[in-house]
C-alpha cells in the first residue's frame, strides 16, 4: 500500500478534501506532527508522496520555531531526489525556501475567497480545475515568497502573484487552500479567532462566503489533486 506522509503543523489544517482522493486510490495516509515528532529522524525517500501543510508560523521564524529548519532541509532532500513533494501555504513557502527563493510578509493579509487567475501553464496543467470561471478559493496568509528558479508560475491573484507553482511533474505547491473541507470552517474561524479580530475580518463573512463556495471548491479540489496524482505518477 503506497504511503502519504503529512508533515502537519496545527490540527485542523490538515489534508482536507485531498485526503478522500489518497485513501480513493489507495493510500495510507499517515501525519507527522511539527514541534511534537522528531523531524530529523524521518527518511525523506520511504513516503511514496510527502505533503507539508500550512500553519500560522513563518518559513523564516526558525529562531522561534527551530523544526522550521528540520523541514526546510527535508523539503530540500525530498526535492532532491525527485519523489512527489505537495506544499500547502506553509508548505509551500518552506518548498519555495528550499528551492533557494525569499520568503518574506506580503503587502497585506490576504484572508477569504477570491478567484485564481491560471497562467497559460496552469491551464494546461493539473490546476485547471481551479480557474476561476469554475471555482473560488479559500486564502489565508500573510507571508509570500518569490517565484523559486526553475519553477513553472500556474496561478496568481491579484495581491499575490505566486498562488501556485510547480518544479517538474514531481513537485507542486499551493499558497491557497484547494483541499480545504468547508464543512470544517469553523474550526478555522475558532483557530484563527485572534489574527481574524487583529485584521478586522468579519468570521461571519468568512462562513457566509465558504457556504457559498466550498462546495464547488471541494468538487474541483478533488479533480485537481486526482490530476496531479496521475501527473506524478502516483494513481493507482
Amino acid at each position: 500500500m503506497p504511503l502519504a506522509l503529512a508533515i502537519r503543523h496545527i490540527a485542523f489544517e490538515d489534508l482536507g478534501t485531498f485526503e478522500d482522493v489518497l485513501h480513493e486510490h489507495g493510500f495510507a495516509v499517515r501525519y507527522v506532527e511539527a514541534g511534537v515528532d522528531d523531524l530529523s529522524s524521518l527518511d525523506v525517500r520511504e513516503p511514496d508522496l510527502l505533503v507539508m501543510l500550512g500553519g500560522p508560523i513563518g518559513a523564516y521564524e526558525e529562531a522561534a520555531y527551530p523544526f522550521v529548519l528540520d523541514q526546510v532541509r527535508i523539503a530540500e532532500r525530498r526535492l532532491s531526489v525527485g519523489k512527489p513533494i505537495l506544499g500547502v501555504c506553509l508548505g509551500a513557502q518552506i518548498m519555495a525556501r528550499a528551492l533557494g527563493a525569499r520568503v518574506y510578509p506580503g503587502p497585506a493579509k490576504e484572508i477569504g475567497w477570491t478567484p485564481l487567475t491560471l497562467t497559460e501553464a496552469g491551464r494546461a496543467s493539473c490546476i485547471a480545475p481551479l480557474d476561476g470561471a469554475l471555482t473560488s478559493m479559500l486564502h489565508w496568509h500573510g507571508d509570500t515568497f518569490d517565484l523559486p528558479a526553475g519553477a513553472t508560475l500556474l496561478a496568481s491573484t491579484a495581491l499575490t502573484p505566486n498562488q501556485v507553482y510547480s518544479v517538474g511533474r514531481t513537485a507542486l505547491a499551493f499558497q491557497c487552500h484547494a483541499e480545504v473541507r468547508t464543512k470544517f470552517i469553523e474550526r478555522w474561524l475558532v483557530g484563527h479567532a485572534c489574527e481574524l479580530a487583529h485584521a478586522g475580518i468579519s468570521p461571519a463573512a468568512l462562513r457566509g462566503a465558504a457556504a457559498t463556495h466550498g462546495p464547488a471548491l471541494e468538487a474541483q479540489g478533488r479533480k485537481c489533486f486526482a490530476a496531479w496524482l496521475a501527473e506524478a505518477g502516483l494513481a493507482l
